[in-house]
């Protein structure tokens, strides 16, 4: 609200309920947006901000207490349960939105509010600013500039604070304990699903959700960047990749391992994921302050097409198949995100036309890979069916790297050691 200034308002719908089939909902998740200003869980909600606002300048439209519906659909916070447990100055029900919001933003210079998120949203806002207009003759004037909420609020998530790691901290930790407790169950002839569920279980266990569907590619699947399936049989001498991470109080975990089936690595299997876990260690190394968005990026790849090169995968000078950029064949993706309360969360890559600058307080996951799929033209029959991505959450910080999900093995000795011990 401060950098709002005065003459302004904020308005943030929460996410709709979304039907999974027929009468059937999807199980509820908040807006990322809305759940960070305010926490508030339930849908048909409406945040609204006006600075310097003499009755309070956070109003919370929401659904009102109800003892019928609730009795059929769960509690309801309600208008004094907005206030005392939310922090809202001041509550409405959300059927009055369109007797009182008007009246909110009549006067107001500048309207916070994103387009396109929620067009039929965007429709009520639209005929809140015309039924101002319609009014100018008898004095009431309408805001005359629109700007996208996002422009502030997301710049202000790249930020963590320490409640909110705390918050990711919680998720990592449990889907790290996911990751382990699948080595430790996986053998041939399980289905992908089987492990799926294992994580499933695991999550909700400890009060979580996934934060995205989960990966769990065996074999040629692990070569399908976003393989969701999850169906196939676990074959012996095959490798089993993972990306799963659960979500706490909406904050995400983001985590891929790739190991052995049976436990143990093939001498080509080895070959090629030290290759990955090699550029992943030297892309971590370069997540520091001061440092640019797309360095661990190069470095990645620099270690990626050198170690391509000396497994005779690629062919030529290194310096000439970056430029040419040979690699993307088998590692076509970059080398991580913004991570937040979106696993793909939000926040510029660049800042005018330049990549952005790392600062203490972001997240990001650092996520090289390797991908050789059966029928490359030009490579050796034992590449084939490889696919392999090693991925961790990593803080920046004011000194090294803060890698926090690194209690999931990933090292071959750790992979292989952690395998073969009993539970």
């Amino acid at each position: 609200m401060r950098m709002m200034g005065e003459g302004s308002v904020a308005i943030l719908p929460a996410a709709p309920v979304s039907i999974r089939n027929r009468d059937v909902d999807y199980r509820y998740r908040q807006d990322s947006d809305f759940q960070y200003l305010s926490g508030f869980p339930e849908p048909e909600a409406v945040i609204v901000l006006i600075p310097d606002r003499k009755h309070g300048e956070f109003i919370l439209f929401c659904r009102e207490r109800d003892v019928e519906m609730e009795t059929w659909n769960g509690k309801r916070v309600g208008q004094e349960g907005a206030c005392e447990l939310y922090g809202a100055d001041d509550s409405f029900p959300v059927n009055d939105l369109d007797e009182i919001l008007p009246g909110m933003i009549e006067g107001c210079e500048r309207v916070f509010y994103t387009m396109g998120t929620q067009p039929e949203f965007d429709q009520h806002v639209l005929q809140w600013v015309n039924k101002i207009r319609s009014m100018n003759r008898g004095g009431a004037r309408a805001p005359g500039e629109f700007i996208s909420l996002e422009h502030f609020l997301h710049d202000m998530r790249l930020y963590k604070s320490r409640a909110e790691v705390a918050c990711h901290r919680k998720a990592m930790k449990v889907s790290v304990q996911a990751h382990k407790l699948a080595m430790k169950v996986c053998q041939p002839g399980m289905k992908e699903y089987e492990i799926e569920a294992e994580f499933l279980y695991h999550f909700q266990r400890n009060g979580m959700q996934p934060a995205y569907s989960s990966i769990v590619g065996s074999g040629a699947n692990g070569c399908i960047l976003h393989y969701t399936e999850n169906s196939d049989t676990l074959h012996d001498g095959d490798l089993l990749l993972i990306d799963a991470g659960a979500e706490d109080e909406c904050y995400a975990a983001d985590i891929t391992r790739t190991f052995p089936v049976n436990g143990v690595f093939s001498k080509a299997q080895k070959a090629v994921y030290e290759v990955v876990l090699n550029s992943q260690l030297a892309a971590i190394d370069k997540v520091r302050a001061g440092g640019h968005w797309n360095e661990p990026h190069q470095t990645a790849v620099q270690v990626l097409t050198e170690g391509l090169v000396e497994l005779g995968i690629l062919k030529g000078k290194v310096r000439a198949l970056i430029k040419n950029e040979a690699y993307r064949r088998f590692y076509m993706h970059r080398t991580g995100h913004w991570l937040g309360m979106d696993v793909h969360d939000v926040g510029d890559y660049k800042v005018d036309s330049e990549w952005r600058e790392l600062e203490p307080g972001m997240m990001l996951t650092v996520e090289p890979g390797l991908y050789i799929p059966a029928g490359s033209k030009g490579v050796a029959k034992k590449w084939w069916d490889t696919g392999i991505r090693i991925e961790d959450d990593v803080l920046v910080t004011r000194d090294e790297p803060k890698v926090l999900t690194g209690a999931a093995p990933k090292h071959i000795d750790d992979i292989q050691e952690w395998m073969a011990s009993q539970a």
